[in-house]
């Protein structure tokens, strides 16, 4: 089955408003063993949308929309597309009366802009919208060919003709993610899952740290070659401070195939994975504290707090996070973590010396097991012939040693930042996986 997806939006061309869509459906989709072929995204603007619309039904048998369906001046979908497949726009009774319960229930007055959408497709199917106003709608087009109402160059007088071995289905979401994520799962995974027959399609993502995207898919390709050919098809996706390497298969063998891939991926990068799928270091470092009963205290200079923040984002880190220490400036340092003051003038505040101190001072003021320090230059200036730029100290400190590690990482400061947090979590991750 073709899938694409269009993306309406004057905001998403001008980068405005970042497009979570386009991740978000296409997961639940190849989850639903459906892989999007295509997807674009458009402006708000009508000839923009209705070709997007008329390119998308010549090839595709699901076309899904997204935004473009609310009150508003520039929400033009829901007329635009109604125009190219020649509907008329009729008045909905259970889409007026969810409005007006919606307000209703707010104890506010509907606005009269709304009334337009209640206006649907001749025909359409309508997902209420559980939490908005905007109703969801879905069209099956055609059982074997089928004419639509608008021309060449979007010239609304002719009619143009295309072939399809198999009826299409058009669906209309409302763009805001709280009300198109919810009305995905409740009205269209029951459509797809009766229109259209299942696809065994099997996705699995090893997450890897420590190595780069070219020396991975190097280590890995020969020894997947045999199951290339049986069908596997590889992807490999650089992110800061870690490389995915993406197995897919589909058909019967798909599983097996997967899962003999993945060992052998497992095999040949072995501890630098450092997790499946969704994980993010950040969960597996908790959960191996957890489950070692250790606990952890940050002593961060560099980063910000960032390390702080990826570990509280976790649910159950307050088992075993006990605190931390921003100490941005020397002062802080000094007054917090007992950094002594003759470390700065003779090595500096990026110092594998000062790094130690302020690990070993976190872990003794918190009384935790572990304790992360990072001291480093995020640039733009401030480095050194002998500390350029994206220079950092990462120290991790226990009962039984102090391990300090000197990295590179001359990026933009955001990037450096979550560069530098992968790489302090990797080594505590490092140290619980070898105890």
């Amino acid at each position: 089955m073709n899938v694409e997806i269009i993306n309406t939006g004057s905001e998403l061309m001008l980068g405005r408003v970042l497009n979570t869509h386009q991740q978000w459906l296409c997961r639940r989709l190849a989850d639903l063993g459906h892989v999007v072929t295509r997807q674009v995204a458009v402006a708000d603007v009508g000839k923009e949308i209705q070709q997007a619309v008329r390119e998308a039904l010549s090839r595709a048998d699901l076309i899904i929309t997204t935004g473009g369906l609310g009150p508003t001046s520039d929400d033009i979908t829901r007329e635009l597309i109604a125009e190219l497949l020649g509907k008329k726009l009729i008045e909905n009774k259970d889409v007026l009366a969810h409005i007006e319960s919606f307000f209703a229930k707010r104890n506010r007055p509907r606005p009269p802009k709304t009334s337009v959408e209640t206006f649907v497709p001749e025909g359409a199917l309508v997902f209420l919208n559980q939490f908005g106003t905007a109703p969801g709608l879905a069209m099956k087009i055609g059982d074997g060919s089928w004419e639509m109402g608008v021309g060449e160059q979007n010239a609304p007088s002719a009619n143009f003709h295309l072939p399809s071995a198999s009826p299409k289905w058009l669906v209309m979401l409302p763009g805001p993610p709280r009300e198109l994520r919810p009305m995905f799962d409740s009205s269209v995974v029951p459509l797809l899952k009766r229109e259209f027959a299942d696809e065994i399609f099997v996705c699995r993502t090893l997450r890897s740290t420590g190595i780069g995207e070219s020396r991975v898919q190097e280590m890995v390709e020969t020894d997947l070659q045999p199951l290339v050919k049986l069908g596997l098809e590889i992807g490999y996706c650089a992110r800061p401070g870690a490389v995915d390497v993406r197995l897919t298969a589909s058909g019967a063998n798909a599983e097996k195939i997967v899962r003999d891939g993945e060992t052998v991926v497992q095999k040949i990068i072995g501890t630098n994975i450092f997790g499946f799928d969704d994980d993010e270091i950040e969960n597996v470092v908790v959960k191996l504290l957890t489950v070692h009963k250790k606990t952890l205290a940050l002593a961060e200079s560099c980063t910000g707090g960032l390390i702080a923040h990826r570990i509280t984002n976790v649910p159950g880190a307050s088992k075993v996070f006990l605190g931390g220490v921003v100490s941005y400036a020397n002062s802080a340092k000094e007054k917090f973590l007992d950094v002594r003051a003759e470390n700065f003038s003779a090595h500096g505040a990026v110092s594998e010396m000062v790094a130690r101190e302020m690990a070993v001072g976190a872990r003794e003021k918190f009384g935790s097991d572990f304790a992360i320090a990072v001291t480093g230059i995020a640039g733009p200036s401030g480095g050194t012939i002998e500390k350029p730029v994206g220079t950092v100290f990462i120290a991790l400190a226990s009962a039984e040693k102090v391990e300090v590690k000197k990295m590179l990482n001359p990026w933009e400061r955001e990037t450096f930042k979550q560069v530098t947090s992968q790489q302090a979590l990797e080594l505590l991750r490092i140290q619980l996986v070898c105890a």
